[in-house]
């Protein structure tokens, strides 16, 4: 729709308003840029703009003067190109001069129509299709949604993964889940890359400026989110480690993961149908206050680290829902008897507990390249999560 829009006004102002008697490459521009601004940012169409239009001028001119030919060729593309780079560096925009200056040299060579008119039609259609992004915009939601629920998704399996591992004390099922987390990754780039779509819509689309806090609500939640994921991945790692060695599970622990993914699932549900998460977030509070000190009385040092990841998960997932920091990690009941272990306390004997897992444990499902791109350390930035001592 916004293709078939921009084409035939693009063509139109350069024929009827400008007068240029074939401005093919009014309507062409405009489909290439509309083309790129659906999956990426502004800039990057203003770099298709400049690039067409460099490589259309330089192209035109200089094959009026010395011909056509390979050498000519050569020459208009390399002039092309590196009157782009010069202009802005960017990738974009050097390859869309060099595909004009070709287009121009070999398949349409100067005619009736001089080098800056063919300037002047590609410029029209990259700002008819901009008007025509603002003003026909795509729904900034849609696309969110549909990698939002896939993230989710993968964060709730994966817990869900776990709960059933530790309850049936099946170490193979642990490390699939890990491996399967670790694929994860993929699938969080792709909803970063919706939100910034969607955020570039909102702020140049006045129709779509009401969907500004749903998208918000996206935003505030994908960090955070992505953060739980990478929590996550080290919680299943250590699960691996404590159901090989045989570490007693506290009787709670599966009940507490499947819990919270059922939190997940809550955020999942009422961030599509754009409603604040007060569910999901008393669901995830709920978790947190019951992940208390009576979860680390059983099993071994790897058993515990899971508990302090399953409290750094639930501080991520509050995040998630629109609460702060402070008020996530004060949600969370201390670990040590009468107070309550500061914040970057617990995250230091976190990290300092994960490090000395990955020289203590074994096996091929321990470690990975990806997880030491994690967050730092088992407390994963969640605070207060830390496994007593030290």
């Amino acid at each position: 729709m916004q293709c078939a829009v921009a084409a035939a006004l693009a063509w139109w102002v350069a024929a009827s308003v400008i007068g240029h008697a074939s401005p093919f490459f009014a309507p062409i521009s405009a489909v290439i840029c509309l083309g790129a601004s659906l999956d990426q940012r502004m800039r990057r169409v203003v770099e298709l703009v400049a690039g067409v239009s460099v490589g259309i001028l330089i192209g035109d001119l200089l094959i009026s003067a010395i011909g056509s030919g390979p050498w000519q060729l050569a020459l208009v593309v390399g002039l092309a190109m590196s009157v782009a780079v010069f202009l802005d560096g960017g990738a974009m925009i050097a390859r869309q001069a060099a595909s004009s200056a070709v287009l121009v040299t070999v398949l349409l060579p100067p005619g009736g129509t001089g080098g800056l008119d063919r300037f002047v039609d590609a410029l029209v259609g990259g700002l008819i299709a901009l008007a025509v992004a603002a003003l026909l915009p795509a729904n900034p939601l849609s696309v969110a949604h549909q990698k939002g629920r896939v993230v989710l998704g993968e964060l709730a399996d994966a817990l869900r993964g776990l709960a059933v591992a530790v309850s049936t004390g099946d170490p193979r099922r642990a490390a699939t889940v890990l491996t399967r987390t670790r694929e994860s990754q993929h699938a969080v780039d792709q909803f970063q890359e919706a939100l910034q779509a969607g955020r570039e819509i909102v702020r140049i689309a006045p129709l779509r400026w009401r969907r500004r806090r749903d998208l918000d609500r996206y935003v505030t939640a994908s960090s955070r989110v992505d953060l739980a994921l990478r929590n996550t991945r080290v919680l299943a790692r250590r699960a691996h480690a404590a159901l090989r060695d045989g570490e007693e599970v506290a009787r709670s622990l599966p009940a507490l993961l499947e819990r919270l993914a059922g939190a997940v699932v809550l955020l999942r549900d009422e961030l599509s149908s754009g409603r604040e998460p007060v569910q999901a977030r008393a669901a995830a509070s709920a978790v947190a206050k019951a992940a208390n000190a009576e979860l680390l009385e059983s099993g071994g040092f790897s058993m515990r680290v899971v508990v302090a990841q399953l409290r750094s998960v639930a501080v991520d997932l509050l995040q998630a829902t629109g609460m702060s920091r402070d008020d996530a990690v004060a949600v969370l009941p201390p670990l040590h008897r009468g107070r309550r272990a500061p914040e970057e306390t617990g995250e230091r004997r976190a990290d300092d507990a994960e490090r000395s897992s990955r020289s203590a444990a074994s096996g091929p499902a321990d470690r990975h390249p990806r997880d030491d791109q994690d967050a730092p350390g088992a407390g994963e930035r969640g605070g207060g999560a830390g496994p007593p001592g030290g």
